[in-house]
């Protein structure tokens, strides 16, 4: 499954310093075929210990995690929906991703100079937010131009086209972002169709200094409670640690976070938040070759779940050997778990769950 998310933010926030973490962390792109990866793309495995136990268990003979591609977009100025500074860029590389992850920068550096002369959270991400808005208002209205056209036909689908995008016009006209329309199941499937930036969900990542790891904020507050309001997500990490880190070994990263009483780097977090975001979840494969964790949604069933490995196993699909994770972990692999009768076998209108360990069979 492809899951890229864009990194934006103002200039001087902290953007580069999180992406360079990401590159320092990303994983071997050989692991994963047909990856191409580009210069300005890092790709990170969603932390998950229950492999490591799994692989030992199985003997097997590599590890491979669920992963995120995070790509660094070009920081954005006022005026990028007018194509200021590298606005255009910007934007087009915006519409590829899945989501956004959107770098405030809470931090007080005299060294580094605010774009806009002063610390101020919210008026940052509304500088952002009303150039994507902007975008998404010209397009609209470039697409409603297209759509009376085609309504002349007196297609139903096509009116509903119409509707649907002079809905969007009316609340990209009063500086809302398209998430937070309230649609119903066909005008959200139809929403599909378009590459809208305001559509997309974020993830506000408030980039605090090394002093403020351990202290409340009303800068964080104000964020938290604006992405609350908007049904986005929203995290703080230090950027600047999370690069340090992520250049440290295992032993020493542990030691590292404990000087400053943190549990997990903060890109753990992140990509914890973007598979929560996006209502995304793994189920699990083992055996000897390989331990793996597999990207899916939410509410998908066994056959689309066997399609993530191989289209062929969807169309093919007769059905899923199951366990879940705490059983396989008791009975110390499959053998057990075989003989003691407690692998189910589950057809194709099965909802996959988080602790499903599978065998797949299918025929092609």
């Amino acid at each position: 499954m492809s899951l890229s998310i864009g990194i934006v933010g103002l200039p001087n926030v902290g953007k580069s310093t999180l992406f360079n973490a990401i590159t320092n962390a990303s994983v071997t792109a050989s692991n994963y075929p047909f990856c191409t990866i580009e210069p300005n793309i890092g790709i990170v495995e969603v932390p998950d210990p229950r492999l490591e136990i799994l692989a030992k268990i199985s003997n097997s003979q590599k590890i491979i995690h669920s992963t995120i591609e995070f790509v660094d977009i070009a920081g954005l100025v006022k005026g990028a929906s007018k194509g200021e500074g590298l606005g255009n860029k910007f934007l087009a590389n915006i519409r590829q991703t899945s989501a956004i992850v959107h770098v405030v920068r809470c931090f007080e550096d005299n060294n580094i100079v605010h774009v806009n002369g002063k610390i101020d959270p919210i008026s940052d991400i509304e500088i952002i937010n009303l150039e994507l808005i902007l975008a998404d208002l010209e397009l609209t209205q470039k697409l409603i131009s297209n759509q009376e056209k085609k309504v002349k036909t007196r297609d139903k689908e096509e009116l509903k086209k119409l509707e649907l995008l002079q809905k969007i016009e009316t609340q990209l006209s009063q500086s809302l972002p398209i998430r937070t329309l309230d649609l119903n199941e066909d005008e959200k499937k139809l929403l599909k169709g378009y590459d809208f930036l305001t559509a997309k969900k974020v993830i506000y990542v408030a980039n605090i200094s090394e002093t403020m790891l351990d202290q409340k904020s009303p800068l964080l507050t104000q964020i938290k409670t604006y992405a609350q309001k908007h049904n986005d997500q929203f995290i703080s990490l230090c950027t600047k640690l999370e690069e340090e880190l992520s250049t440290l070994a295992k032993t020493e990263k542990t030691e590292y976070l404990q000087e400053f009483g943190i549990s997990e780097p903060g890109l753990n977090l992140l990509a914890q938040a973007c598979f929560k975001l996006l209502n995304l979840q793994s189920y699990l494969t083992t055996g000897p070759k390989e331990t793996r964790a597999w990207t899916i949604h939410q509410g998908d069933t066994a056959p689309q779940a066997a399609g993530v490995i191989h289209t062929d196993f969807e169309k093919g699909f007769i059905r899923a050997n199951i366990v879940s994770y705490p059983d396989f972990i008791t009975c110390n692999g499959w053998k057990t778990a075989k003989e003691k009768g407690i692998i189910r076998q589950e057809g194709k209108n099965y909802l996959m769950q988080p602790n499903d360990i599978v065998e797949f069979l299918f025929n092609v």
